[in-house]
């Protein structure tokens, strides 16, 4: 589970910002936090914030933090690391970027983070908490890498780092089962745009495969009122007849036939009751999911394989626009089986950015699961809670609040300021 993310020169955050994921001492909705290694944590967090305000760069560095270390191993030594700084200071347009984060796993909590450019990793560590006090690893600075006696399986690996790779990753592909722990555990990180979800359906293509998974999902879907009775995965041979229904523009489609040939193709149908003239059940009709379903529907199906996968398996589940093409009471749904102590036992998490404000009043979350990006007159990215937001700089937002009321009133910032449509004529 994650207990802090750090990010700083990246994007549109210039100073560090840290996103808190372990409980404060409110008392409201007991529910949505999770007691784990010692720790108590929360099961999700929300983010708001205006157009262009951070959301999604915040989602961005979590997801450019997960890429950089489960795709270490892959790069050459003259592959750059697609690191983009604050480029609205001279302090910082040259800097490297910050990523940090601080998880637990069954065998304690971890801190580990690194210093990296385009080109170059500047600095790397990590931490372990034994008995009340944090203990270093590594620590690496530049081309120095410093590896202590409680992390033998690290040593005579220091020469084997390349400048642009990530130490951590060099003692995992050396099978080091501290590395190891910690590399699968940010592989089960998954990271969705809410926009471009197709990419995940492959996740829900295995889970149907399975009757367990299959029929958790089902019940899922029928729960959502979806309007269609059953799901169905359909494998069949890989033709150009079958391709070419899909609209797939000519010069990828032979390329797709020649590296694919005797290949499966996996496509869903929907199963749709049938009725007569008098309103009776006559039998039943297929539809195609691509073709004759909704764009909703369709994301819904997209993203219920990772989010089950995640719930399941105790992983950590990020998302960009969420409340897109959903209607809100989905939403709440895909929410409220996180927080759920009995739909959530093994301790997974979600996190995610959304504009819908209704969630603010029926999501059910506490102060400290509310997080607002707001941008600064020089462009740079805050991020708070509402927790710790303090109305005329000195009283903290009572839980008694009406959240989504205030925020839209400005109260708590990180909304966009709209002028006077009339100048524009």
């Amino acid at each position: 589970m994650i207990i802090e993310f750090t990010i700083g020169n990246y994007l549109s955050f210039k100073d560090k910002r840290t996103l808190n994921l372990e409980s404060s001492t409110i008392t409201e909705y007991d529910e949505n936090v999770t007691k784990f290694c010692n720790h108590k944590i929360l099961k999700s967090a929300v983010v708001y914030g205006a157009n262009s305000s951070g959301k999604s760069n915040l989602i961005k560095a979590m997801s450019t933090m997960r890429r950089l270390v489960t795709h270490s191993s892959r790069l050459s030594s003259t592959d750059k690391l697609s690191i983009v700084p604050f480029l609205l200071s001279t302090e910082t347009e040259n800097s490297p970027s910050y990523f940090e984060v601080l998880f637990l796993l069954n065998d304690g909590r971890y801190r580990y983070g690194f210093e990296v450019d385009n080109s170059y990793v500047i600095s790397e560590w990590l931490f372990k908490l034994s008995k009340s006090k944090e203990s270093p690893l590594f620590i690496r600075d530049k081309d120095k890498i410093e590896v202590t006696e409680t992390f033998s399986e690290a040593s005579g690996l220091e020469e084997k780092t390349r400048e642009n790779g990530l130490f951590l990753s060099v003692v995992d592909q050396f099978n080091g089962p501290t590395s190891k722990k910690i590399m699968k555990w940010f592989n089960n990180w998954v990271t969705i745009s809410g926009l471009k979800h197709e990419d995940y359906r492959g996740i829900t293509l295995d889970m149907l495969e399975k009757e367990l998974s299959k029929s958790q999902l089902e019940n899922f879907y029928r729960s959502l009122d979806l309007g269609f009775q059953e799901l169905n995965l359909i494998v069949s041979e890989l033709t150009p007849e079958k391709l070419a229904l899909r609209k797939i523009p000519s010069d990828l489609l032979s390329k797709i036939i020649a590296d694919f040939k005797g290949g499966k193709l996996a496509t869903l149908e929907t199963l749709h009751k049938k009725y007569d003239s008098k309103g009776k059940f006559v039998d039943y009709r297929k539809f195609d999911l691509d073709e004759q379903e909704s764009a909703g529907t369709n994301k819904i199906v997209d993203i219920s394989g990772a989010i089950f996968k995640t719930l399941s398996e105790g992983n950590v589940l990020v998302i960009d626009e969420l409340d897109a093409k959903l209607h809100p009471l989905l939403t709440i749904a895909i929410i409220h089986l996180f927080n759920s102590p009995v739909y959530n036992n093994n301790n997974a998490q979600l996190i995610f950015a959304t504009h819908d404000t209704n969630l603010l009043t029926y999501g059910n979350f506490r102060r400290d699961q509310i997080y607002f990006t707001e941008k600064d007159k020089y462009e740079a990215t805050d991020l708070y809670s509402l927790v710790e937001y303090k109305v005329d700089d000195s009283v903290k937002v009572r839980k008694d609040r009406s959240f989504e009321k205030d925020y839209i009133a400005g109260r708590y910032g990180a909304i966009p300021f709209i002028g006077e449509f009339n100048m524009l004529f």
